[in-house]
């Protein structure tokens, strides 16, 4: 029979012993005896009480989701045969998107005999590019997939992104 390295509920080595001897010791402390390091040899096990390390750990990785920031790629669709307006107006958003911390990813549909001219939709890619430079960053080249051309423009290093609006707080900020 093999033997185990014991740890108690304080932190403080038991030693090495049997594993049914160490699990008589757990269970006389009401408390689990729990295998930390099965490839250590011996193996390590420490006295524990196992449902609220689980729910510590539960506990902690909440935490971490909760201060996690995430970042959402926002679509804008353009055709080729965009007119000004139009485009300056989805441009608009493209900032907006930027500065709320977000990735936008620019797309041209091309459909019918657009596609013989792909060149048309790399100029308006291009464009949005240059004009964007001072605030944004391709992080893909426009490239062509299918019926479709699309680059990925995130917001330049540097900038502070305000904090994210919240639904609650939308309505406070509307009175």
């Amino acid at each position: 029979m093999r033997e185990v390295r014991v740890i108690d509920d304080t932190g403080q080595q038991l030693g090495i012993m049997p594993p049914q001897q160490a699990l008589t010791l757990a269970r006389q402390k009401g408390l689990d005896l729990v295998e930390i390091a099965a490839t250590a040899v011996p193996p390590v096990c420490r006295i524990m009480d196992f449902g609220k390390y689980q729910y510590q750990e539960q506990k902690r990785s909440r935490e971490a989701r909760k201060n996690q920031k995430t970042i959402e790629v926002k679509e804008i669709k353009f055709r080729p045969k965009v007119d000004e307006h139009d485009y300056q107006f989805k441009k608009k958003h493209i900032e907006r998107f930027l500065a709320e911390g977000d990735k936008v990813k620019a797309t041209i549909f091309f459909r019918g005999r657009e596609m013989a001219h792909p060149e048309i939709g790399q100029r308006i890619l291009e464009r949005l590019i240059n004009e964007l430079a001072d605030v944004a960053v391709a992080e893909t080249v426009p490239r062509k997939e299918g019926n479709q051309m699309h680059t990925i423009l995130s917001q330049r290093a540097g900038r502070k992104s305000p904090p994210k609006r919240t639904e609650a707080a939308a309505p406070a900020a509307q009175e």
